[in-house]
C-alpha cells in the first residue's frame, strides 16, 4: 500500500473512519491513505514490531457474516501467494470488531507515479511487473475486479506489486455494478455482474493504453480510440495489436487469461516501446 496520503473529500453519507492519532490493538493510525466503495486504507505504526504498514478495513455496513467469511478464505489464500510483484499479506484479524488487513507500506501508487514523466526503461519495466502480477493471481484461479493504476504500489527497486486481489470480487457481490454512465476500467460484461479473467484483461489493456498514452478511453469506443496517434509514436505495431485484442467488446475475442496476455507480450519484439 502506498505512503503518501491523498486528499480525498469525505462523500455524503461516508461510513465512520478511524481517528488519526487512536489506537487499534497495536496500531497507532497515522494517515488515511485512501477511502473507497468498501474499504479504507490507513497508514498506521506497529508499537510491537516498530514500523509502518498499510491497514486496510472494510466498512462496517459491509461486514456481516457471509462477507468476512468469503473474506477470510481469501485472506488466506492471499497469505500463501509469494511473488515478486504481489503485494503479501502481513496478518488478517479482527480488532475491536474492525476486520483489519495488514500489508507492507509502499512509497506511491502507480496512478501516483504515472502523473511523473516516466523514463521508457521504466515504463517497460512498470508494464512486465504489471503483467507478471496479473497472470500469477489468474495462475490462483483469482479474478481480481479492479484492476487501474490505484491498486499497484510502488516499492524502491522500482518493483511494482498489485494489491487489492480478490477483496474487489468479495465486494462485488455486495456493491451492485451500474451499466450507466463512465465505466473507467470495467470491462463491459463486468458491469453487467459477470466478471471473468477476460475482464481483468479489458481492464489491463485500458491501463496498458493509459501508461503509455497518458489517456484511458471511456467505453463504448471504436478502434483506433482516442489518443491513437500518440500511441502509434510510442509503440511498436505488435504491441498495439496485442492492446487492440486486449481491448475487444466481446469477451471472447480477448486473450483467455493474463497468463496468455503476458506470454503474448513477452514474445514481441525487444523493443516493444520506441
Amino acid at each position: 500500500m502506498s505512503s503518501t496520503p491523498p486528499p480525498p473529500k469525505p462523500a455524503k453519507n461516508a461510513p465512520p473512519r478511524l481517528r488519526l492519532k487512536s489506537r487499534l490493538g497495536k496500531y497507532r493510525i497515522e494517515a488515511r491513505l485512501m477511502e473507497g466503495n468498501y474499504s479504507n486504507v490507513y497508514r498506521a505504526f506497529d508499537t510491537i514490531e516498530g514500523h509502518r504498514v498499510a491497514l486496510k478495513i472494510p466498512h462496517p455496513h459491509l461486514a456481516d457474516e457471509a462477507f468476512l467469511s468469503d473474506f477470510r478464505k481469501e485472506a488466506r489464500l492471499g497469505s500463501r501467494i509469494q511473488h515478486p510483484n504481489v503485494l503479501s499479506l502481513k496478518d488478517a484479524s479482527i480488532i475491536d470488531n474492525h476486520f483489519v488487513m495488514a500489508y507492507p507500506l509502499g512509497t506511491e501508487s502507480l496512478c501516483d507515479r504515472l502523473a511523473r514523466r516516466v523514463s521508457s526503461t521504466n515504463l517497460e519495466l512498470f508494464i512486465e511487473q504489471c503483467l507478471e502480477a496479473l497472470a500469477e493471481l489468474h495462475q490462483h484461479q483469482i479474478i481480481h475486479c479492479d484492476i487501474k493504476p490505484e491498486n499497484f504500489i510502488l516499492f524502491p527497486g522500482p518493483v511494482v506489486k498489485l494489491a487489492d486481489f480478490g477483496i474487489a470480487r468479495l465486494a462485488a457481490r455486495t456493491i451492485k455494478a451500474s451499466g450507466s454512465g463512465t465505466l473507467g476500467y470495467m470491462a463491459p460484461e463486468q458491469a453487467m455482474g459477470k466478471p471473468s479473467f477476460r475482464s481483468d484483461v479489458f481492464a489491463m489493456g485500458l491501463l496498458l493504453y493509459k501508461m503509455v498514452t497518458g489517456h484511458v478511453p471511456e467505453y463504448p469506443f471504436k478502434w483506433p480510440p482516442p489518443e491513437y496517434s500518440k500511441l502509434r509514436r510510442k509503440a511498436h505495431p505488435a504491441f498495439i495489436a496485442l492492446l487492440r485484442k486486449s481491448l475487444e467488446p466481446e469477451s471472447r475475442r480477448r486473450f483467455a487469461n493474463a497468463q496468455a496476455l503476458h506470454k503474448a507480450y513477452m514474445n514481441l519484439p525487444a523493443a516493444a516501446l520506441l
